[in-house]
């Protein structure tokens, strides 16, 4: 992952070499131009021809002195970046003094952080607009510029208030809302039928409905598997995490209050009957699993459940895919709780301080999160959109339906602790999902693992340890 890293920076740094050497020569035309021997001698006529080409030279330099370019740093996920090239397609035609150039970054949100701060804490001008997970706000705020000075202001009310609520620190909004994300079960229904089984409703059924069809599947297709998810140590793991732990009745990690919670019963026994599914209804590398692994696995026909976002429906219904209109969405399962619970997710667009047109940057951002584009990443890739009345939009319903029948999903989803913990949250969740994969691989037991957990986030934090409410 680190040569990953480093080849994408080089990539980055290439592309801003060339960009530069174009100025630079475009720079030594001119001045060329400039110490070029004396034409007035010549005719009438060819004097008055090279007046006029030096007028039109220098109204095109001007033209182009006035142009800013806009580099926007955003996620591949799935369709993802094909999506936000064909955005940025849109603004380019509309806007010819702005440029707007597209930057890809890691799939897994601790690499792309990690990407964000070798610029952010360099002050550097290289990126103007970041694509920043709904959990960052709170630790990157002093980077970014308040979008309220920028004309946010007339369109904030669009959106959903907690989202807005959740990027706004110390009264400035930090992020523009661009797409909500919440946990779903993806759910193979011709399996179900011919295995004459209803959809699960609580882990203990999942487990069973997973091991009766992968059971039943091994004799045609020894790869195929009960149940995918997100394993591997990364955010994706908080995210499953947590939705185990509070659906389980077993807390938030850290609560709203600033009390340590996760060191409970509850916590310990779903992340437990996690670590028994890893081999049996789910492969042996799930633990290093993230979305697109999940997803390819489910999309080519070998896995009966999946755990992910939303986006993975239209990919699941593409033509190439090999489950096309087999499979539907439903509420992740319940625990002791009674209820499921799905992770809040999503992810924002902020503007650079260090930009060096802040306000060009901001014209890109509210672009890119409009109604038009939210409506055509909702259709053309199932990007849940921020702004509400969205999900009253026949075209976008037409296109992925459980937007409005899991619509209360979306609305309610259950937030990690990034608001409690900031500026610390990053941390935070590093120790959380490094304890619970401990789990996972067999190295360490739940109750010992969060117990050290516990301690860690003692001394992180300097908060109070508490039993979840």
């Amino acid at each position: 992952m680190k040569r990953k890293l480093l080849t994408m920076m080089m990539a980055f740094v290439l592309v801003l070499t060339f960009s530069v050497a174009g100025c630079s020569s475009s720079k030594d035309t001119n001045d060329t131009s400039t110490n070029a021997p004396d034409t007035t001698q010549d005719t009438d006529k060819d004097a008055t021809s090279n007046d006029d080409s030096s007028k039109d030279t220098t109204q095109d330099n001007a033209s182009e002195d006035k142009k800013s370019v806009v580099t926007v740093a955003c996620g591949a996920v799935g369709i993802e970046l094909d999506l936000t090239k064909k955005a940025v397609e849109l603004f380019n035609q509309d806007n010819p003094n702005i440029e707007v150039r597209v930057l890809e970054t890691p799939d897994l949100a601790q690499d792309r952080l990690g990407l964000y701060l070798q610029f952010l804490e360099a002050q550097s001008s290289d990126v103007d607009v970041y694509q920043i997970d709904v959990i960052w706000p709170g630790d990157l705020a002093e980077h970014f510029v308040d979008l309220y000075q920028y004309g946010a202001k007339e369109v904030a009310g669009d959106h959903f208030a907690p989202i807005i609520e959740n990027n706004t620190v110390d009264g400035k909004l930090i992020g523009m809302p661009w797409f909500t994300d919440a946990g779903l079960l993806y759910y193979r229904k011709d399996l179900l039928e011919k295995y004459n089984l209803e959809i699960p409703t609580t882990w203990d059924e999942l487990e069973t409905c997973a091991k009766t069809i992968q059971d039943g599947e091994r004799a045609d297709n020894p790869d195929f598997w009960g149940y995918v998810w997100q394993g591997n140590a990364y955010e994706g793991l908080t995210c499953d995490a947590v939705e185990w732990i509070v659906s389980n009745g077993g807390g938030s990690i850290v609560s709203p209050e600033k009390v340590i919670t996760v060191n409970n019963d509850k916590a310990a026994e779903i992340i437990e009957k996690a670590a028994s599914w890893v081999g049996t209804i789910s492969p042996d590398g799930v633990t290093g699993f993230g979305e697109e692994d999940a997803r390819n696995m489910w999309q080519t026909g070998n896995a009966a459940f999946m755990r992910n976002w939303p986006y993975a429906y239209v990919l699941g219904n593409s033509d190439d895919s090999a489950i096309k209109g087999l499979f539907d969405v439903v509420p992740l399962p319940k625990g002791d709780a009674g209820r499921g619970a799905a992770a809040l997710g999503g992810w924002q667009l902020a503007v650079s301080k260090y930009s060096n047109d802040p306000e060009a940057a901001a014209k890109v951002a509210l672009f890119l999160a409009s109604y038009d584009i939210q409506k055509l990443r909702a259709i053309e890739g199932s990007f849940n959109p921020t702004i509400k009345s969205l999900y009253q939009d026949e075209e976008v319903l037409e296109a992925s339906p459980f937007f409005g029948s899991l619509y209360d999903v979306f609305t309610n989803a259950a937030p990690r602790p990034s608001t409690a913990t900031a500026p610390r949250y990053n941390e935070v969740s590093t120790y959380f999902y490094q304890a619970v994969h401990s789990v996972l691989t067999g190295e360490s037991n739940a109750k010992d693992a969060l117990l050290e957990l516990e301690i860690e986030l003692q001394d992180l934090l300097g908060f109070e340890v508490g039993a979840p409410e």
